[in-house]
Parts: structure tokens; C-alpha cells; sequence
């Protein structure tokens, strides 16, 4: 188990905190300030609690010294999230980060450079690493982001100081603890995107987990394929056909039903607007396409999810960023976020493509919970650990 903040007496200590600040920016602002806003939380209650606090992140991809890859154009929004003034020191270890730190106030705040201006934050250099530890008296961990990466900053640094996990980190290992690791039963997951191949993993991973596997997208059209199902011009990894009949026969081994589009909304051409109609999936004509599950298909993965008491979703099922191809995809996430609002389905979501379809079906702020971090979320999902969380579990 994890320690959080509540168990932390910080009042006078210098507490370092690894934040995900990596922005997106552009002519010189930041455009989105969620992982700004997000951050705030945990920062903002140490320092009330009087702590010093160090704000440590990456940005970017700079390689080395970038002055165009400078955390400095992330202290004033964080200081207006935080109602306060953050100081900003123009290195993240030596001299001009130990000056700056060294003349903090309880409940002072400062942010430091770039993590990733030096090569040694990737490498997890342990001599680095010892430089960062050098600046505070307990680290803590906010950056669930990033924890799939063994960094100087996300496990070295929880080695060598007393840890825990911020408010971020916490609320994301609590989610998704309800949603796999300790599940109510039965289990939904809903897996779209585009193809079979860089969802292998997980998919292997969840058949051993969940009760009924909704797969959609163009992942849905390979499972088709290897079936015997004639999809005409649709998106298909033809060459993963084995592996798609192996997955199904160890879902069938592991008691998981796999769920497949009965019907598909199909065009000839791929964009917005295009001519389109509903066909069984079983009856594709050679010279169209599937660009969405059909709602048939949508009323059965409605009617399945009313009797599940837990829902994991990542990726989409049709290409919602064009229009009508987005309608599978909207009517189950609103149908998933009225069971949430209900109380009667646990709703957890991540990764890539997931937070925008999400976010295009109008249910953000209505599933239980949406994880914004992309690559653990998937690691996670795969079953894999996390060095970031296995740090901070000692």
C-alpha cells in the first residue's frame, strides 16, 4: 500500500513534488491548463499545511538545454491555479536551484527547470537523482502520467526520501484499483481504435479479467475478418488474424464473452457527411467500409452494461471524429454515464483518442473517473507495474 499526504507532517519541510506540467503550448502560451489545474490541488494543500514546496517536471523532448522547451512559461498559470506567487528557478539541481529552495518560506512555492534538460532524468541516473533528493525532505509523487517511466524523478528519487503519493496520483491508483484490481462484478470493458496490433497486450491481459469484452473500431473488423466475416474495404490487419482467433479462444477458456458489432454503419468513402447505411456486419458489399457499429449493436452493448456493476472503456467504437460516424460511440458512453449518474456502474476511462471521444459525447464530468494519462493507463490495463507506483509501495 501507498502513504498519501494525509500521513505526511510537512509543516517546515522542503516537500518535492513531481508534477506532469508538460503542457501544450503554442506562440508562447499554454493552451490547456488541465494538468496545470489538476496539479494545483496537491501543491496548494502542502502549502497550507506550511510545507516548502518544490515543484519538479518534464516538458517536452528537448534534447539538452532548450530555452524553448522552458518550464517558465508554466509559473504564472500554476501561480494563478494556486492564488499565489511561484518562484521559478532556472535550474532543476546545483547552485541556482539549491539558492532558490534554500530561501523558501513555509508555504512558499517553487518551480524548477526542465527535468529533461539533463540526459541523466531518463536514465534514471542515480547521481541526478541524488541532486533532486538533495532539494527536499519528503518527496511526493502527482504525476500518474508519468509513472510508466523509470525516470531520476518518478523512481529513483522515492528510493532515497520518505514518499507519497499526492492527491493526482492517489485519486488514479484508487479508481483504478475499484475498476480491475478489486472489481464489483460483473466486469465490462470496452476496447476500440484502430487496430488489434498495439492493443495485444491489453487485450490478452483483460480476457483473464473482466466478464464481457465489447471490442469495436477497426479492432473490430480484424475479429470479424478472422471469423470468416467479408468486411469489403474496411480497415483490417489482415495479418493478425491468428492472433484474434487466440484471443478469442482464451477468453472462451477464461469464462469472458467477446462482443462484436451485429450490424455496422457503412460508406463508400471516408468523410464527413458521406453517404452511408446500415447493413447486418455479416452482409458488407466489396466495395464499402465500416466506419461505425450500427444500432442494433449499440442497443445489445446498452442492454449488457445495465447488468454490469463495473465498466473500463478505452478508445472509440467508429471514427467519431467524422460525422455520422460518431453515434455508436456517443449513445454508449451517454448510456454508460446514465448508469454512473444512477449509481449503479462504476465508470473508469483512459487513454489517447478515449478522453476526446468522451469529451465529444458531452460524459466528462459524468464517468466516475477519466484518466488523462495515456501511456500508464494503458500499461496499466496490460497488467503491467508501474515503476513510478512500485517506488512509491517500497
Amino acid at each position: 500500500m501507498f502513504k498519501t499526504l494525509d500521513q505526511l507532517d510537512v509543516a517546515g519541510k522542503r516537500v518535492l513534488v513531481r508534477a506532469d506540467l508538460n503542457v501544450p503550448v503554442r506562440d508562447g502560451a499554454v493552451t490547456d491548463t488541465t494538468r496545470i489545474d489538476r496539479s494545483a490541488e496537491t501543491i496548494a494543500e502542502l502549502s497550507k499545511k506550511g510545507a516548502r514546496v518544490v515543484v519538479v517536471s518534464h516538458f517536452g523532448r528537448p534534447k539538452g538545454r532548450d530555452e524553448s522547451m522552458s518550464l517558465r512559461i508554466v509559473a504564472d498559470p500554476l501561480a494563478r491555479a494556486l492564488g499565489k506567487p511561484v518562484l521559478f528557478a532556472e535550474d532543476c539541481i546545483g547552485p541556482v536551484a539549491q539558492q532558490i529552495v534554500g530561501a523558501l518560506k513555509d508555504g512558499d512555492v517553487a518551480l524548477l527547470e526542465n527535468l529533461r534538460f539533463y540526459k541523466e532524468e531518463e536514465k534514471n541516473d542515480q547521481t541526478f537523482a541524488k541532486e533532486l533528493a538533495a532539494l527536499g525532505d519528503i518527496y511526493v509523487n502527482d504525476a500518474f502520467s508519468t509513472a510508466h517511466r523509470a525516470h531520476a524523478s518518478t523512481e529513483a528519487v522515492a528510493r532515497l526520501l520518505p514518499c507519497a503519493a499526492g492527491r493526482l496520483m492517489q485519486a488514479e491508483l484508487e479508481a483504478l484499483g475499484r475498476a480491475l484490481e478489486k472489481p464489483e462484478h460483473p466486469v465490462a470493458a470496452v476496447v476500440g481504435g484502430a487496430k488489434v496490433s498495439t492493443k495485444l497486450d491489453l487485450l490478452g491481459n483483460l480476457v483473464s479479467k473482466v466478464d464481457v469484452l465489447i471490442i469495436g473500431g477497426g479492432m473490430a473488423n480484424t475479429f470479424l475478418f478472422a471469423q470468416g466475416v467479408d468486411i469489403g474495404k474496411s480497415l483490417c490487419e489482415k495479418d493478425m488474424a491468428d492472433t484474434a482467433r487466440e484471443i478469442i479462444a482464451k477468453a472462451k477458456a477464461a469464462n469472458c464473452e467477446i462482443v462484436l458489432p451485429t450490424d455496422a454503419v457503412i460508406a463508400r468513402e471516408f468523410k464527413e457527411g458521406a453517404d452511408n447505411e446500415v447493413v447486418p456486419a455479416c452482409t458488407v458489399p466489396a466495395d464499402a467500409m465500416i466506419l461505425d457499429a450500427g444500432p442494433d449493436s449499440v442497443k445489445d452493448i446498452a442492454n449488457r452494461l445495465a447488468s454490469c456493476k463495473t465498466l473500463v472503456w478505452n478508445g472509440p467504437l467508429g471514427a467519431f471524429e467524422i460525422r455520422p460516424f460518431d453515434a455508436a460511440t456517443n449513445a454508449v458512453a451517454q448510456a454508460a454515464a446514465a448508469l454512473t449518474e444512477q449509481g449503479k456502474l462504476l465508470t473508469v476511462a483512459g487513454g489517447g483518442d478515449t478522453v476526446a471521444a468522451l469529451a465529444h459525447a458531452g460524459v466528462e464530468e459524468k464517468f466516475s473517473y477519466i484518466s488523462t494519462a495515456g501511456g500508464a493507463f494503458l500499461e496499466w490495463l496490460e497488467g503491467k507495474t508501474l515503476p513510478g507506483v512500485a517506488a512509491l509501495k517500497g
